[in-house]
């Protein structure tokens, strides 16, 4: 992807990144934490019936200039413009969502990324389960703790990988990939389904995430969730409060519906 108007300092004042970036794990690791906290996952202007696009500087506009979010292909877009201007080697990869039944398509995008040598999944956009730090491929079958969430990598039969969480005392599947690079224009196609067909989950629901250090918020439908310590308090509200809650609890602007 492509995005003349992308500026390094004007995303890490965005996501309040402040010191300088290191090139390392370590860094990266808090390059994406940085972001994870400050740029919710969302998709608003789809349940709004906009189109999304996938244009570079328009991801810039909304999520930098707009104090907006966005969902995967804008949220890891953006992170990707991010890690090509410090020059940490990256590709795309297409994923199968799996937290849901149903035959899904390869929908989703994550990064596979070169950091110290090794090769690492970089995902900030996959709503309330998304990882929180660059996850090793070597490191397969694994109970690997990020934050109070815990997840692991599975080499499958057909040699794919699967990405899972433990929830409760169970592993839940999130989503299933393989290393075969992908084009930005590769995603076009799953972004038009997303925010256009009636099966899409985000046209049939609204969700808002933001991550913090202690756990997230979640909007889903007309209730917000929040997660603090791994301890989960639910509360209903009423259509008319979304965008006060948006604006307090999740510092979005400019939201249109």
């Amino acid at each position: 992807m492509e995005a003349p108007g992308f500026n390094l300092q004007q995303y890490l004042d965005r996501i309040q990144f402040s010191g300088a970036i290191e090139l390392n794990l370590e860094g990266i690791t808090k390059l994406m934490r940085s972001q994870l906290f400050s740029v919710p996952f969302e998709n608003i202007d789809v349940q709004a019936g906009k189109v999304i696009s996938l244009h570079g500087d328009d991801i810039v506009d909304q999520i930098v200039n707009k104090n907006r979010g966005g969902y995967c292909y804008q949220i890891n877009g953006l992170f990707s413009l991010a890690l090509q201007e410090i020059g940490i080697p990256h590709y795309y990869i297409a994923a199968r969502p799996l937290v849901n039944p149903g035959q899904n398509a390869k929908t989703h995008f994550g990064i596979i990324a070169t950091i110290e040598d090794e090769d690492y999944l970089i995902d900030l956009g996959f709503g309330g389960n998304s990882i929180r730090k660059p996850l090793k491929l070597s490191e397969t079958d694994t109970e690997i703790q990020h934050d109070y969430d815990t997840f692991t990598l599975v080499k499958t039969e057909e040699d794919d990988y699967l990405l899972q969480v433990l929830i409760g005392k169970e592993w839940s599947n999130l989503y299933s990939f393989d290393l075969a690079p992908q084009r930005w224009i590769d995603f076009k196609p799953a972004n038009y389904y997303n925010y256009s067909h009636p099966d899409s989950f985000f046209v049939q629901n609204l969700i808002v995430v933001l991550q913090n250090p202690l756990g997230k918020k979640i909007v889903f439908k007309n209730s917000i969730k929040s997660v603090i310590n791994g301890v989960s308090e639910v509360v209903s509200f009423e259509e008319e409060k979304l965008k006060a809650i948006l604006e307090s609890e999740f510092k979005l602007k400019n939201i249109d519906f």
